[in-house]
Parts: structure tokens; C-alpha cells; sequence
């Protein structure tokens, strides 16, 4: 199988995002309409896989929330399961890095429960200073807008 990876939208097959997603620790129940108004005010990374009928599926994503100029928020990265062990997250993640748009931001940050040594090989680590930060968190707005 052959793998890519694009920020083209239109590449980009939304109802499996949003299957994966509404399914995730981070984003359970999350409505359809809100993965796409995400993917749309966001910059958007697919790995689509291609098998031999030349045919693709989306296959991983991530998406970074950023003005491209000072901040980015790395969100709702991930690899289907039976497509990981193969250094797609890594890619993606190099991917993510190398991007021009994100070239000489102050700070990019995300939040992951399991994915700590993935992360840390681009270079991100852990707060130095967590009571700068403050959070307005609402766990089950989901739920809400349903």
C-alpha cells in the first residue's frame, strides 16, 4: 500500500474523520457539523493510503489550529489502527513540522493522554510553567449541542 500525505481538503474524506473522532477519548460524540467546521477554520493534514485499484482512504489526520504567525494548537491526530507500526504518525508529524506555514511560531502546544514519546521526538515537551496556563473546559459540550 502507498501513503501520502496532503492538506488538500478536498482530498480529505470527512465522514471518516468524523467516525474516527466521535469515537475518540477526546472528542466522543462529537456532531458532524462541528468536524467540519473545524477542518474548515483549521490547517488540515490527511495520510491517505492507496491500494492497488488505485483507489484512496483516509487513513490518518491532524490538524493544527493557528494564526500561522505566532501560535499553533496541535489537535485530533491520529492512525487507524491497522495502518500503524509502519512510521505513519511520524511522517505526519514531520510533515506537520516542515510545513511553511508553521515556520517561526512562539509556541506550539497540544494535550495527549497516551502519545508523550511520539511528541517528544519533534521537540515538544512537557509545561515548564503550567500555572501560566488556564483553560475554560467544558467536557460535555458535545452532549449539549446534540
Amino acid at each position: 500500500m502507498d501513503y501520502r500525505i496532503t492538506t488538500v481538503k478536498n482530498d480529505m474524506d470527512i465522514d471518516a474523520i468524523h467516525d474516527y473522532l466521535s469515537h475518540s477519548y477526546w472528542a466522543e460524540n462529537v456532531p458532524k457539523h462541528t468536524i467540519a467546521k473545524a477542518i474548515d477554520n483549521s490547517l488540515c493534514f490527511a495520510v491517505l493510503a492507496r491500494d492497488k485499484q488505485d483507489t484512496e482512504q483516509q487513513v490518518g489526520f491532524a490538524r493544527m489550529i493557528t494564526d500561522t504567525a505566532t501560535f499553533a494548537y496541535l489537535a485530533d491526530v491520529y492512525i487507524l489502527e491497522k495502518h500503524r507500526g509502519q512510521g505513519l504518525s511520524k511522517q505526519l508529524m514531520a510533515a506537520i513540522i516542515e510545513h511553511p506555514q508553521l515556520q517561526g511560531l512562539r509556541r506550539m502546544m497540544l494535550a495527549t493522554r497516551d502519545a508523550h514519546g511520539l511528541y517528544e521526538q519533534f521537540g515538544f515537551t512537557a509545561l515548564t510553567d503550567e500555572k501560566m496556563f488556564m483553560q475554560l473546559w467544558t467536557p460535555d459540550v458535545y452532549a449539549q449541542t446534540s
